[in-house]
């Protein structure tokens, strides 16, 4: 008697989240928008609007040496067509002048629908650390 092979589960909601997350450090863009519907708009720090992974990453570019993402948790939030999942925690890397930081703290907040992400808003303290850097109270 032969055992049926294993169904592939599908990603939930929180892992297609990790699964963006996690692509978009290395930083692989196009790996990252995989896990997204075509035309998806990532509102970034600022109110800045892109429509693809490259668009933070070519910013961060320009803001950070190199920064990652340590993920302490996702809370999810279903709904009955769609789900909000928000990833929670802080940034560490480096500036540009090659100053090491950590504990920066983030939220980024995803709409799920259909296995794919539709919607990314991004919030982070790091134009408050720019601040202090320059002797500006934040």
């Amino acid at each position: 008697m032969s055992v049926p092979a294993k169904a592939e589960c599908p990603m939930t909601d929180a892992e297609i989240v990790e699964a963006y997350l996690t692509a978009s450090m290395i930083p692989d863009p196009d790996a990252a928008a995989a896990y997204m519907k075509p035309g998806t708009v990532i509102t970034f720090t600022g109110g800045r609007e892109f429509d693809h992974p490259r668009g933070p990453t070519g910013f961060n570019a320009n803001r950070y040496r190199w920064v990652k993402k340590k993920m302490d948790r996702f809370d999810v939030c279903a709904g009955a067509d769609e789900t909000v999942v928000y990833s929670v925690g802080t940034l560490y890397g480096e500036w540009m002048d090659g100053t090491p930081f950590e504990g920066n703290r983030y939220v980024d907040r995803f709409v799920v629908r259909g296995g794919q992400i539709v919607k990314m808003d991004v919030w982070n303290d790091s134009a408050e650390r720019i601040l202090v850097q320059r002797g500006i109270e934040a």
